[in-house]
This record gives C-alpha cells, sequence and structure tokens, in this order.
C-alpha cells in the first residue's frame, strides 16, 4: 500500500453528508483498517482523523 500525507488542519468543511460513522481503527497485517457497511461499496469516503478521543 502506498503512504499517503497527511494533511493537518483544524477545520472541515463539506456539503452533502449523509451522515457519518465512528470507528475504531484495528490492525491488519502490517497496516490498518476502520470497517464499514457494504452499504457503501464504491462510495467516495473520508477518514478524518482526530487528536483526541481513544
Amino acid at each position: 500500500m502506498k503512504k499517503v500525507k497527511l494533511e493537518t488542519v483544524t477545520e472541515l468543511w463539506v456539503s452533502g453528508i449523509r451522515g457519518f460513522i465512528q470507528r475504531k481503527v484495528t490492525p491488519f497485517g502490517n497496516g490498518a483498517k476502520v470497517d464499514c457497511p457494504k452499504e457503501y461499496l464504491g462510495k467516495t469516503v473520508y477518514l478524518v482523523i482526530l487528536d483526541y478521543g481513544k
């Protein structure tokens, strides 16, 4: 898997949101994963990294 550059910002403004899902990142091989319901297969998603809330 390629390394993705993390852009540091303090605000995110997005329109047209149907909702959001909060999940815990879990280990998967040498990387990590976040589970997502299959109803979102083929959709564009965003993963927002937070500094708080373990």
